[in-house]
């Protein structure tokens, strides 16, 4: 079979075995048995549209996070309002740190399809283990990108808990470089609480390293401003 059959296939497995559901399990859920699922994920078998839905349904998973997507998929533009620093992109990779775990947490930004209105629908997949394995994360948002001639606008809802909208505001998009700093804002889990996160927007991918982490972490001139504006700012 073709690569896009194994790639869906290799997905299922990995979404299967993270959720600790055995092949007999799917199979009960999805009305197809354990030898044509075992098939699907080694790629042996296409899979119908129908099935690749009825399959995220039974994982708990946005379909889309099954499908394979090509290096052709949809790029962003420089129409308009020019978002210079997300021109030619059809993905990008964000960081912030967690201080909870001392540890720097990677998201990565899928830009699926422009609609009329000229926004961008973006999956965007945060703390993974494997980038070779984004989509199989610990929390994944779907929603769009809005352009304007000084900001992006990142507008999300959290596929586990659709109650949870977040939001991403990338200051100068219009002005290019290799990284730009942003603000994103939602609910965080542990404890649950409103949060606002310093968060840096790559082109690509970023070392994890130790000058990555002290550039993700508040600074003293980070807590000046919040003193002096008495609010949360990123600049």
């Amino acid at each position: 079979m073709g690569e896009i059959s194994r790639e869906i296939g290799h997905r299922i497995r990995n979404f299967r075995k993270s959720r600790r559901m055995t092949l007999d399990e799917l199979s009960s859920l999805v009305c197809k048995n354990k030898s044509t699922l075992s098939k699907y994920e080694n790629g042996e078998i296409i899979l119908d549209i129908e099935t690749i839905y009825e399959i995220a349904r039974a994982l708990g998973i946005h379909v889309e996070q099954l499908l394979y997507c090509t290096p052709d998929r949809v790029s962003i533009q420089s129409s308009g309002p020019k978002p210079a620093f997300f021109s030619g992109l059809s993905q990008f990779y964000s960081y912030y740190y967690d201080g909870r775990f001392n540890r720097i947490i990677r998201c990565v930004f899928d830009v699926l399809l422009q609609s009329e209105d000229n926004r961008y629908k973006i999956m965007m997949y945060a703390n993974f283990q494997d980038y070779k394995s984004y989509q199989n994360c610990e929390t994944t948002y779907w929603g769009y990108m809005e352009h304007y001639d000084a900001i992006t606008n990142v507008i999300l809802t959290n596929q586990d808990s659709p109650m949870e909208k977040a939001h991403g505001q990338i200051l100068a998009t219009y002005m290019n470089s290799d990284t730009k700093w942003g603000l994103f804002t939602g609910l965080s889990a542990r404890p649950m609480m409103p949060v606002a996160l310093k968060m840096l927007f790559s082109k690509k991918r970023l070392p994890e390293d130790e000058a990555l982490m002290q550039m993700l972490k508040v600074t003293k001139e980070d807590i000046r401003l919040m003193k002096l504006y008495n609010m949360m700012t990123v600049l």
